[in-house]
């Protein structure tokens, strides 16, 4: 069951319609909704009109966006079709709640299409702009463009940059935006140089109103967000979960390196970073010899074991063989007696995502569930893969999300620590090469969807 029911129970379906100009970040918060609704349980899916686009047109120069370029108009004309056609499929076949129309959308004939389109279909449009003339913003995102759109790979970083700003131009010609004087009548939020003005108009349901409260904490600035569990425990060195454990002696050696591993990962920002731990000793314990400013968050407790907490695998799969199981069998949805699941675990960090997206540069200190969680939530890992993710002790997790990946670096400390991981079918702790392969996803990170058209 999702854990915001409210858009099932109206039967209420919503499309986010993208629109501004190239380069002002609309394929990052589109990729940004995506995973926030998914995260909740919220079906939401991303229809990127570029990726349509390049199926005819692979890599276009700046005069293939010219309005007055009738072949080049009906290639964009056609892609807008399909991504709307999919969209819909989506919508009817696979029970969608919420899908983002990833384009430029810079007229007003082309809005007034999609508006008809989705009230024809009983679907509720809502327009999200990203308007911005602020130089460094716009120019920060033509450099990630260059570098990493499909549309320059393989092309010197230069000319890329060039045609880019063209091909901006030929957009800007016939861009309407939006206003309260001609769109008053729309559901539609416009984001202005980011976050430095929101306006807001005709917002009217639960769903809506909680995108709008998203993108409003949303910033698109160079940032890294740095993970990393507790250091190894002496519950850990038992076998038991949960508990309020003091460190090992080997944790104790990973919080000392702990200073060096993330000066060596962020570098110059080192003194920008805020920490934030959980309430448990561990956490704080490992957080002991960092200088920077630190925050506790009980949102960032462990995942509460109830009747279970201080046993090991082993105990409780004798003295609770059925809860064992079904654990086994569904590890998102499953709640510990007296305790939590992994989604009752989601539904409690919701405001530290908040605030995350709202801050630059934070390393978070916490465990083992709470960071698949919020790992899950920056790589857009499906809900039932997050609770068997490696996410091993001793290592620092480097998140630099881009427009189009999240790029992803592991640090490992060369302090030993047991294994914590409990693979399926089994109450033994360790990873075998099978479970190898999740901590090499968790090196290479799941890539965003490829942008804008």
């Amino acid at each position: 069951m999702p854990v915001y029911t409210v858009s099932h129970v109206q039967n209420i379906r919503i499309c986010v319609i993208m629109v501004g100009l190239p380069a002002r970040g609309k394929s990052f918060i589109s990729q940004k909704i995506v995973r926030y609704l998914s995260w909740l349980s919220i079906k939401a899916k991303c229809f990127n009109v570029g990726n349509y686009r390049r199926q005819a047109a692979s890599h276009p120069t700046a005069d293939f966006f010219d309005s007055q370029n009738e072949d080049g108009l009906k290639i964009r004309e056609e892609a807008a079709t399909a991504a709307v056609n999919d969209m819909m499929k989506w919508f009817n076949s696979e029970d969608g709640v919420v899908a983002i129309l990833d384009a430029t959308n810079t007229t007003r004939q082309r809005r007034d299409w999609l508006l008809r389109l989705c009230r024809e279909n009983s679907i509720e449009p809502m327009f999200l702009e990203s308007w911005c003339n602020d130089e460094k913003i716009i120019m920060k995102n033509i450099v990630d463009v260059k570098t990493t759109s499909p549309d320059y790979e393989g092309l010197d970083p230069d000319t890329a940059a060039s045609d880019f700003m063209k091909r901006i131009d030929k957009y800007q010609e016939i861009y309407e935006p939006l206003t309260i004087e001609q769109d008053g009548d729309l559901t539609f939020v416009k984001l202005i140089n980011v976050s430095d003005q929101v306006i807001i108009n005709r917002i009217e349901t639960y769903l809506e109103s909680r995108i709008v409260y998203y993108v409003m904490n949303l910033h698109i600035r160079p940032r890294c967000i740095y993970l990393s569990r507790h250091g190894e425990s002496m519950y850990n060195l038992e076998g038991k979960i949960g508990g309020d454990a003091d460190l090992s002696e080997r944790g104790f050696k990973y919080a000392q390196k702990l200073p060096e591993l993330v000066k060596q990962a962020a570098g110059d920002q080192v003194d920008n970073l805020t920490v934030w731990t959980s309430t448990l000793i561990r956490t704080q314990q490992t957080a002991q010899f960092l200088q920077q400013d630190k925050l506790q968050w009980k949102a960032l407790d462990e995942l509460d074991a109830g009747a279970c907490d201080g046993l090991t695998y082993e105990e409780i799969e004798k003295q609770f063989p059925q809860d064992f199981k079904e654990r086994d069998e569904n590890k998102y949805e499953y709640r510990y007696r007296g305790g939590e699941s992994y989604r009752d675990v989601v539904i409690r960090l919701e405001p530290i995502i908040m605030e995350l997206e709202r801050q630059e540069n934070i390393l978070i200190i916490t465990h083992q569930a709470v960071l698949r969680c919020i790992y899950a939530y920056f790589m857009n890992v499906p809900q039932e893969e997050s609770p068997w993710m490696s996410i091993p002790l001793h290592t620092l997790i480097k998140l630099e999300p881009r427009a189009y990946q999240t790029i992803v670096q592991r640090i490992k400390a060369d302090i030993p620590a047991v294994s914590t991981y409990k693979e399926k079918g089994t109450s033994q702790l360790g990873e075998s090469h099978a479970s190898g392969n999740s901590s090499k996803n968790l090196i290479t990170g799941a890539p965003i969807d490829k942008k804008d058209g």
